[in-house]
């Protein structure tokens, strides 16, 4: 809310110093329409940058406890050859293939600190990408791999601005939590959670917490 009212206002008083600099101008008075009008663009592209930034960070879910992010299901078609079922607690599923022994989720994490934090900012998350890998690291490094993205390329990276402006800006701090490796088994399922420090993976059935049992 906070960014999307300073864009309103920037928006407004852009279009407010374009007037002034249309007035000054039909009275022959260019350079203090020059001025007004080189003002009305600097607003204008603050607004827009916000408003790139807002847009990202729209894609971002609130956090204020740990809680359930995915529920990922696993069924064997092959070889190390999974398909993963993905619901998200919005009810939305998507599949994809992963090859290996183990999966991983991974999420980008952008946490409030000192001020920020006692005015109420929450902790937001964006999972980001699911992966798989061999447990032996000879064919780690040869075998076909799988990588995939969990949200769509952004315009604006607001999680890598807050990174690089961390020592500008200390109230932000832009996290990188992932899950540990989880071994993936046929009919194996594992619910995703999320918290303020990272990522959490734990079995919801009895394949799953086979699996997890007995790995090494």
């Amino acid at each position: 809310m906070f960014i999307l009212s300073a864009t309103i206002v920037c928006a407004l008083f852009s279009a407010l110093f374009f007037a002034f600099a249309m007035q000054r101008w039909s009275r022959g008075r260019f350079f203090a329409g020059g001025a007004h009008l080189l003002f009305s663009m600097f607003l204008a592209g603050v607004a827009t940058f916000m408003g790139l930034v807002g847009g990202t960070l729209m894609t971002y879910s609130r956090l204020t406890h740990e809680q359930p992010a995915l529920e990922v299901s696993l069924k064997r078609v092959g070889d190390q050859h999974f398909q993963a079922k993905l619901t998200d607690p919005s009810g939305g599923v998507r599949d994809f293939e992963l090859l290996g022994d183990e999966w991983q989720v991974d999420a980008r994490l952008l946490k409030w600190k000192g001020t920020a934090a006692l005015l109420g900012f929450d902790t937001a998350y964006r999972l980001e990408r699911l992966s798989g890998r061999y447990s032996d690291i000879a064919k780690e490094k040869s075998a076909p791999r799988t990588v995939h993205a969990l949200v769509a390329p952004e315009t604006v990276d607001a999680w890598e601005l807050a990174r690089r402006a961390k020592v500008y800006v200390p109230w932000i701090d832009a996290l990188y939590g992932s899950s540990t490796f989880v071994p993936m088994a046929d009919g194996a399922t594992y619910q995703v959670s999320v918290s303020p420090s990272g990522l959490v993976a734990r079995p919801l059935n009895q394949a799953a917490r086979e699996s997890v049992g007995g790995w090494r």
